[in-house]
């Protein structure tokens, strides 16, 4: 389990990894972001700032790496840094990259679909593919993007030998959820076995103040033997800076750190959890995240950061309304 490496790491920022979802593509659902990127959004403007941000993570002890093949150029991004670098000084990063989602705005922040979801067995063959042909051997974990309880991702036994395959190479294989039956699909995801073994050894979910009804499944994951990754932190930005919530405010000004460092903190404190996503979009923002490994919270703070939660339908139809930047 390639995972075995970061839970052997001493540093504080071990379990807080780099997801590139906001810097792989020039649109997305991020707030605050228009003012993040640099002015023009060019693929070299963009790869420029995934260096920039790769380079600043891996020197402050960033050791997971997340992208996508829906993350426009990410997988691109993260192949190239990776070549440019000498090999034994990442011989330590992590690779996880996920398919199912195919991106589709060609570069574009104003197209009216940025990715197309399919979880066939002809989109993992193509995508595997893709993904090979970047990364190559550094791909330590695939992971089904964005299942939901109704995917076919969950009954197909055709792309569960195909998944049991790649596990037999010694990539790790797993899932990513979304929207608000989050804990239906992971608990299903838990029953899916190939050959009696679970085929799935991660699991990565969105997990914050505002939407924590994933909390108790992902903890039966972690009971299970499985790795669980933390995504949207932040609530794709809700609380971050000026858009937090007066109650994140009060304990970011007691603790002296950032909205977003708290809010991290709040998700790293849970025992199931083993790694955090940072998505930042600047290297200011990346150190300020990291700050969570050091924000100590009292009981005043999660009592205050308790009563933030929304019903998740609420929620995810805030999320889809937020608009590509």
């Amino acid at each position: 389990m390639p995972f075995a490496r970061l839970a052997e790491a001493t540093t504080p920022t071990a379990h807080i990894g780099l997801g590139l979802a906001a810097v792989g593509r020039p649109g997305y659902i991020t707030l605050g972001r228009e003012a993040d990127l640099p002015p023009s959004r060019s693929v070299e403007a963009l790869r420029e700032r995934a260096f920039e941000l790769l380079d600043a993570a891996y020197a402050l002890g960033v050791r997971y790496v997340d992208a996508a093949r829906s993350y426009g150029r990410s997988e691109e991004f993260l192949a190239d840094w990776l070549a440019s670098r000498p090999a034994a000084d990442t011989a330590d990063v992590v690779v996880g990259s996920k398919w199912g989602y195919t991106y589709t705005a060609d570069w574009r922040t104003d197209a009216t679909a940025h990715e197309v979801k399919d979880h066939s067995v002809a989109a993992y063959d193509r995508q595997r593919a893709e993904t090979a042909a970047l990364l190559g051997g550094r791909l330590d974990l695939y992971q089904i993007h964005s299942v939901t309880p109704g995917s076919p991702a969950l009954t197909d036994k055709e792309l569960h030998a195909r998944l049991a395959d790649l596990a037999a190479e010694g990539v790790t294989v797993g899932l990513s959820v979304s929207g608000p039956e989050q804990a239906a699909a992971i608990r299903a995801a838990l029953d899916v076995t190939v050959g009696g073994a679970p085929l799935f050894r991660t699991v990565q979910a969105t997990y914050n103040a505002l939407e924590t009804s994933a909390g108790p499944a992902l903890a039966e994951a972690h009971d299970a033997g499985l790795t669980v990754l933390v995504k949207e932190g932040m609530a794709n930005g809700r609380l971050a800076g000026e858009h937090a919530p007066a109650a994140l405010r009060a304990v970011a000004e007691r603790t002296g750190l950032g909205c977003d460092a708290v809010a991290l903190a709040l998700v790293l404190r849970e025992p199931w959890a083993g790694v955090v996503l940072s998505g930042a979009a600047t290297s200011v923002q990346l150190v300020s995240n990291l700050h969570a490994a050091a924000v100590d919270l009292d009981a005043e703070d999660l009592e205050r950061a308790g009563a933030l939660a929304e019903e998740p339908a609420a929620y995810w139809s805030t999320r889809a309304a937020l608009p590509w930047h």
